[in-house]
Parts: structure tokens; sequence; C-alpha cells
């Protein structure tokens, strides 16, 4: 009899505990707020608020659209990148390593990061840092700045995973088609309205631009390799420009040291009412300050002087003006509102770049004549470069696409894949449809390198759109 009392009571005690104890995750929030003088109604109201609490927080971090935020912690294989610059540091924007969610499901629109500002040169331009007229003129642009900022905070995300890859080993047709790939899904590809800006360049040594693999091309990227990634992206014909040299010998280090330098000198030196030629004179001076020591043989470190910057238009990469990298050039001023690419280049070589090597990039003229075409394959590919490339650049790789260069515009089930098109292609080129870009080489055995922003001249100050914590 009285171990069954004793029994009764365990089990009094336990259906006791039982009641008032709450399940562990709500016990440490609520631990405060419930007593005993609340009583059980008022705990289990509290319940309630809290699980709508949850709920409200869950949904809102599932509709941003983002995973999990994560702390940066790997470094790029190449040099002279920003000391607290990670190739993974998307991650703590709630992006996936690698990157596949599209920008815009990160930030609310009118939210994408500012690039970095400065203020405009000259003493006349001192009144736009405080002019509210011209406040309410940027206002009005907004719309515009907003869409630039997008197609800068997909470069920037692409452009760090392009980090992580780049080491010696790599195929540069591998390299090239990562890029592309990544950035077609960050932009959210939609034909000619979002997408690539322009074939990915991965210019190897005395090579210092447009180059990109062809099909069938095999190159390796080895470690004494000195290699210029150049790629576009685009929002509504807004292209951003950005390049950057990767190098893993640190022989090199001087040579990229001089070419981000005198960037960053002529970005400094642009402004509404500068003279182009003023802004080549601070670029050249800067540059050619440096020297590089290549095999106990000491080499300066010249500006290449046919290669320029140039101001970017709607669905137009170069839209008129050239900014020289050297002095002496163009005495033409620039305007309030223009948009520049403010790229150099330096090399150990001549200083001087010439075409040569198998063409890669081609581009449809912008003001391209309208003229008849006889032969039936080159009217089938000009629609086809119309239909999806428009007057933005192109390569052949994207031709042989089985999309053809556009998921978005063709579909992917191989229909648009273009075949047997070079005879065409050339057609188109020697009738001044298409213009073609061969590769831009300065002498062999030497080493070029490229850096390169675009900046927008907004009437109170300039904006470094595409700056980030790399370069």
């Amino acid at each position: 009899m009285g171990s069954e009392d004793e029994d009764k009571k365990v089990e009094a005690e336990k259906a006791k505990v039982e009641e008032d104890v709450e399940p562990k995750e709500e016990e440490e929030e609520e631990e405060e707020e419930n007593d005993k003088e609340g009583g059980e109604e008022e705990a289990a109201k509290k319940k309630k608020k809290k699980k709508k609490k949850k709920k409200k927080k869950k949904s809102a971090s599932a509709s941003n659209g983002g995973a999990a935020k994560g702390i940066p912690s790997k470094k790029p294989h190449g040099r002279l990148l920003g000391e607290n610059s990670f190739t993974d540091s998307y991650i703590a924007l709630g992006q996936t390593d690698p990157p596949s969610i599209p920008v815009c499901n990160l930030f609310t629109e009118g939210s994408f990061p500012i690039g970095e500002i400065q203020e405009h040169p000259l003493e006349s331009n001192a009144f736009r840092t405080t002019s509210a007229e011209l406040r309410a003129r940027e206002r009005m642009q907004e719309n515009l700045y907003d869409k630039i900022r997008h197609a800068s905070e997909v470069h920037r995300q692409v452009r760090k995973y392009a980090q992580s890859i780049a080491k010696p080993g790599i195929k540069l047709t591998d390299l090239c088609e990562q890029i592309e790939e990544t950035n077609r899904k960050l932009v959210r590809e939609d034909g000619l309205t979002r997408g690539i800006g322009f074939p990915t360049g991965c210019s190897l040594n005395h090579v210092a631009a447009h180059y990109t693999p062809n099909p069938g091309d095999d190159t390796v990227l080895q470690y004494d390799d000195v290699m210029k990634i150049d790629f576009g992206t685009q929002i509504d014909g807004r292209i951003i420009d950005s390049a950057w040299t990767v190098a893993f010998n640190p022989r090199y280090d001087p040579l990229l040291q001089a070419v981000k330098d005198a960037t960053n000198a002529g970005i400094k030196a642009i402004g509404i009412d500068v003279r182009l030629c003023d802004v080549g004179e601070a670029i050249q001076e800067v540059m050619e300050s440096y020297e590089v020591e290549l095999d106990g043989q000491v080499y300066p470190v010249k500006c290449i002087r046919n290669l320029n910057g140039h101001s970017i238009g709607p669905y137009q990469i170069h839209a008129g003006k050239s900014v020289p990298i050297v002095k002496g050039g163009d005495e033409t001023k620039m305007e309030e509102d223009e948009i520049y690419a403010i790229e150099t280049f330096g090399t150990t070589g001549r200083g001087y770049i010439v075409e040569d090597l198998e063409c890669s990039h081609y581009m449809k003229n912008f003001h391209a004549p309208h003229v008849p075409l006889r032969l039936p394959r080159s009217k089938k590919l000009l629609a086809h470069i119309n239909r999806t490339f428009g007057t933005l650049a192109f390569c052949r790789r994207w031709l042989e696409r089985p999309d053809g260069g556009s998921t978005a515009v063709n579909g992917n089930d191989g229909k648009a894949q273009q075949e047997k098109y070079m005879g065409a292609l050339k057609n188109l080129c020697d009738v001044g449809i298409v213009q073609a870009y061969p590769p831009l080489v300065d002498v062999k055995g030497c080493y070029t390198a490229q850096y390169e922003h675009t900046c927008i001249l907004r009437p109170t100050c300039k904006e470094i759109v595409s700056r980030g914590d790399d370069y």
C-alpha cells in the first residue's frame, strides 16, 4: 500500500512538472516574463505572440530570396588585391557560394550600394557640393543611377567569384565560361534588357586586350602569366566596364602597382569641365615613375600610348570621347552626366600596340549602314546578331552555344546555334555592318597590365560605381 501511494505521488509530481515546463526554446525567450503570478492563460497568450513574431521573421528572410548570411574567409589567388578583400565577401549579403542568387533578390529597388564618391576638381566646380538645384537634378536621375549601381554590384560579385577560380592550371575557356555563366545568373539575363556587356577578356602577357578563347583554344593559365580580366555587365543598355590584372609571381608587383596607381590618378583627375588631355598627363606622370626588374634587367613601365579610356552610352561601349593615357591629346572637355570607363595600360615593352592573332571579338557598328545582302547565310546571321546582341559586343564562343548567346531570347534547344558562319561573318565585316576587334599586342616577350573603373560625372560629385574592396 505504501509503495502504491508513493508511485501515485511521483506520477502527480511528473504531471505537474510537465504542465509548468515550456519547450526549451520558448523557456529561454520567456524566462523573465512567465512568472507564477502570470498564470497559465497569460503564458499561453505570450506563447502565441512569440510564435507569430518568429513566423514574421522567417517570412521576411524568405521573401528577400537570400541564403543565410555568413562570414567571408577565402582570400584571392592573385596579387595586389585589397588587404581586406575576400573572394566570398558576397555571403555577408546573403549570397550563396558559389554565387547563384540574382542580385536583385538581395537588395530592394533603390538600395543598391553607392560607389566611391569624390568631388569634382577645379575651383569652378566648388559650388556643386552644396547646390540645392544640382541635388534636385540628381534626384530626377535616381532611377538611372540605381540601374548603374545594380549592374555594378553584379560586376563586383561576379569578379569576386572570378578571383576565387583564377589560378594556375585552369583552362582559359573554362575560366571565361564560368565567369559568363555566373554573370548571366546574377544579372538574371533577359536578352537586351539585362545581360553581359561584352565577352570576357583574359589577355595574357604581351597581349594587352581583346583576347578571349575561340572554340578549340586549350590555353592554360600558368604561374608566370600576367592576365588582364576585363568583362562587362549591362542593365537596360547601361554598361559597367571594369578590369583588373591577375598575377601570381611577386616579381610583377611593381608593374601591377604602377597601372593601379595610374588608373586611380586618372580617376582623381576627371571631372566636369576637365580637359581630356589633362587626364592623360596625370596618368602618364604616375605610370612612368615606376620600373620593374625581370631576370636581372630593369624595365621602365611605359603607358601604351595608343590605348585609351572612353565614354560609354546606352548600348554603346565606345560612345565617342577617348580619354588618353599620355599627355598631349584632345582638349575636349568632359561634361555633366557623362559616363566614362577610365582604364590605363602599362607595359615593359615598346608602349605601342598593333592588331594581331586570331580575332574573337566582334560588334555591330552603332551607326551601321543599310546594305543589301546577297548571301542568305549573311542575312540569317545578321538577324541573329540583331535579335541577340544588338550593338553589344559578342564572340565566336557565344555563336556556337546551343542558345546562340542568350537562352532568354533563343531558348536552349540548339536551334539558335550558328554553324558554318565564318564566311557570313566575314561578309558582314567587309560591308561595314559588323566590326572585328582582333587582339591588341605589344612586342612578344614583354608584359602588360590593366586596371579600369566606370565613373559617372554626377552634377554634385563623381561616383566611381564599380569600385570595390578588391581594387
